[in-house]
């Protein structure tokens, strides 16, 4: 008691607020759903909470087809979405970072696509890629480049590559804004002594600028990989899952599983391994950020 009166204490206690309530909303429900993925908890009989039954969820979803299709699709997802968003931001913020009229009015508006709900992004997208009234296929027939509609959504194929693209349209800017900021701390030095020295565009770049924006391309990649869960809410809109589960992803199966079918146990357990998932391209991201910045002579 002695402790909670002197003025040592006092940090600890302005902080105990914002513990609590971490507590509550955070670690508490942490805990009980780690609990429910090794019982069979079902949602239509509460009393299944406390029926463990170790590694039983586990060990069905190791044998279980539907279950690795949804992750190895959730995989392909993130790589494809990633990779791509980073090309087009990349490009995107070496674009602007040329322009010298207006380039502050052009950042401004390449934060506006992140601003956007994801329902609301995928609604815009479901309306866009509709095959009867949507404006893609109406503007392609209004070109006579197409004589019959194209099923953007029913296709699966063509359904994954949709959701991809609202996903590259509300998350570029992301990557944009991060490779922006890199460009603006790049020293100029180093890229007019390479001139100098008589080297092109393409040679600059590829020794000089973006050996030194790799760093802030892995913090984006780290960012954005830890984030894009957020395309459960455009998988949702635009497809829910369909057609026959093509578009299935892993966070989508987890909700259907515990939602529609109310086996919560098994949920939870698929919930953790998407943890293990993210943890496994956090890592990765986080050693490739090591050596990019070991590389430019920073500290690991």
């Amino acid at each position: 008691m002695k402790f909670f009166r002197s003025p040592q204490a006092t940090p600890y206690l302005l902080l105990l607020p914002a513990i609590v309530v971490i507590l509550a909303v955070v670690l508490v429900p942490l805990l009980v759903s780690f609990w429910t993925s090794f019982t069979s908890y079902n949602l239509v009989r509460p009393d299944s909470l406390y029926n463990f039954v170790g590694l039983r969820n586990y060990r069905r979803l190791i044998g279980n087809d539907d279950f690795w299709w949804a992750f190895g699709r959730t995989v392909v997802f993130i790589t494809i979405a990633l990779n791509l968003e980073m090309l087009m931001g990349l490009g995107l913020a070496l674009l602007v970072n040329r322009i010298t009229w207006g380039q502050r009015t052009l950042r401004t508006i390449m934060m506006f696509p992140m601003m956007f709900s994801p329902i609301l992004v995928g609604f815009q997208f479901k309306y866009l890629f509709n095959d009867s009234v949507g404006l893609v296929n109406n503007a392609l027939f209004a070109l006579n480049l197409i004589d019959k509609p194209i099923p953007w959504l029913v296709n699966g194929w063509l359904a994954n590559f949709s959701i991809i693209v609202a996903e590259m349209w509300m998350s570029t800017s992301i990557f944009a804004i991060l490779l922006m900021a890199g460009l603006l701390a790049m020293p100029k030095e180093p890229i007019e002594a390479a001139k100098v020295d008589g080297c092109n565009a393409l040679q600059v770049f590829r020794h000089i600028t973006l050996p030194f924006l790799m760093p802030f391309i892995w913090i984006a990649m780290t960012i954005r990989s830890l984030d894009v869960a957020r395309a459960y809410d455009m998988v949702k809109i635009m497809t829910n899952g369909g057609p026959a589960g093509r578009t299935e992803l892993i966070w989508t199966l987890m909700t259907r599983t515990g939602y529609q079918n109310s086996q919560m146990g098994m949920a939870n357990a698929m919930g953790y391994i998407s943890i293990l998932l993210s943890i496994a391209f956090t890592i990765m991201f986080y050693r490739n950020l090591s050596k990019a910045r070991v590389f430019m002579g920073g500290a690991q």
